[in-house]
């Protein structure tokens, strides 16, 4: 059984881990996986957008804490840890955006892969924890960062230090997923959400992903300086003579929402 599954729709890829009966929790074979689709689909022009989602009642459980037992050096020769780890890279290298459909509990190395989606759909079934310090490590693929800029560091405070879970609801009034599905339907919509961004000029989305993560990390002021190099240098390459077919459809697509 393939730890991968990968579907295309139109202009989406769909990925699924696919080790429900480990709670798709991270060994080394399920990693790699990870690492090479992202890898693959970042070069393919075909896909304009992903959603990631997980087999069986768990998005991701983590690292695979019994793998991790039997190969204490996973973390460090397989997965990596900070921002040079191949699992990271491979997410944050990919051009096109990435929708975490959250089917279940996204548990610590599960939450940290669900923060490195672009934004994140969530079953009403769906929890979320940091459990580091109760399992007695430290996060690595950013999750200590990345929370706190998303909910706040009060909120972030209070998840890592106790390792309590939080549902769905709480999830979205906190502002770390974007909209609660019922289970059958979150692949669905997570997938029409995907499709909708893969109707718009791949290269500009692209470009618009790389200009709100890159300046997330600056000050606005420099934020807002790199907006204006970067808006200048994209506009120098666009072909004004197909706007307005574009302008058309974009006023058909706002009479229909």
């Amino acid at each position: 059984m393939a730890v991968i599954e990968v579907a295309h729709q139109g202009g989406v890829a769909l990925v699924t881990l696919n080790r429900p009966d480990a709670n798709n929790a991270l060994n080394r074979d399920l990693s790699e996986g990870i690492i090479e689709t992202f890898s693959a689909l970042a070069t393919d022009d075909g896909v304009k957008a992903i959603v990631l989602t997980g087999a069986g009642r768990c998005f991701c459980a983590g690292v695979d804490l019994k793998a991790l037992t039997e190969e204490p050096e996973l973390l460090s020769t397989g997965m990596g840890l900070g921002p040079e780890s191949p699992l990271v890279v491979a997410l944050e290298k990919c051009p096109q955006p990435i929708i975490g459909a959250v089917n279940g509990a996204a548990v610590t190395g599960g939450f940290e892969l669900a923060l490195a989606c672009d934004y994140l759909f969530a079953s009403e079934r769906a929890r979320f924890a940091d459990t580091h310090a109760r399992v007695g490590i430290l996060p690595g693929w950013g999750l200590s960062q990345k929370l706190s800029r998303i909910i706040g560091i009060n909120r972030a405070r209070e998840m890592s230090l106790t390792g309590n879970f939080i549902d769905a609801h709480r999830a979205e009034a906190w502002g770390l997923v974007n909209r609660i599905c019922e289970p059958e339907a979150l692949v669905t919509e997570a997938m029409a959400s995907a499709g909708q961004i893969a109707d718009s000029d791949s290269k500009a989305v692209a470009a618009l992903k790389s200009l709100m993560n890159d300046g997330s990390r600056e000050t606005l002021g420099d934020a807002l300086v790199m907006e204006g190099e970067r808006g200048n240098a994209f506009a120098a390459s666009v072909d004004y003579s197909q706007m307005s077919s574009r302008l058309a459809a974009l006023r058909q697509r706002a009479g229909k929402q």
